[in-house]
């Protein structure tokens, strides 16, 4: 029988981590991440028409470049942020941070994709009430009802860089060992 957790630190993922100290760990984790299996396995299957960059290039393609870039930015994050407070310290706080931020930079990148295609119906507009058309059309349709897609689409990436971080850039940290005897929990009165 599987024996229940009591305490937080039984929970998986609650060991604590520390940095690998290869190089080379940091730049396969950082390639892992960017490399979310749904991208290069639909890619395989079905090769996208427009590899140019423009209004009609595939959407995988701008995926996987803007995971090229965010992956490595968020292990820089969170090796500033370890250095500065010794946060996170577990493998479950490490994937965490990844779903959190992942999931801004979702929302974030969307709403600044929605406002730029407002501008350009702008400037395509043949009027002010036809911009206003357009305006209105491209925020429903960009702004408000692919945000939950675009979000959750992030959070998924962010999820596999998470773990690729935590499991390829992160060992369990060694036990401290207590050798003066100082280091013993107070018995409980």
């Amino acid at each position: 029988m599987i024996p229940i957790p009591e305490r937080a630190e039984d929970f998986p993922g609650q060991e604590r981590v520390a940095w690998r100290r290869e190089p080379h760990r940091l730049v396969l984790a950082a390639l892992a991440g960017a490399l979310w299996p749904p991208i290069p396995i639909t890619l395989l299957i079905w090769p996208p028409n427009n590899w140019a960059p423009s209004m009609e290039i595939d959407p995988r393609l701008v995926a996987l470049v803007i995971g090229l870039m965010a992956v490595p930015a968020g292990l820089w994050l969170l090796r500033r942020e370890r250095e500065r407070t010794g946060r996170p310290s577990t493998r479950l706080g490490v994937v965490w941070r990844f779903m959190f931020y992942g999931g801004l930079l979702a929302a974030g990148l969307q709403a600044l994709f929605a406002l730029i295609l407002c501008i350009f119906g702008w400037f395509e507009a043949g009027g002010i009430a036809q911009a206003a058309g357009a305006t209105e059309t491209t925020l429903l349709i960009y702004g408000v009802g692919l945000l939950p897609v675009a979000v959750m689409v992030g959070v998924s990436y962010a999820l596999w860089a998470g773990l690729c971080a935590a499991f390829i850039a992160f060992r369990l940290q060694p036990e401290v060992r207590d050798r003066l005897g100082l280091m013993s929990e107070p018995d409980e009165a």
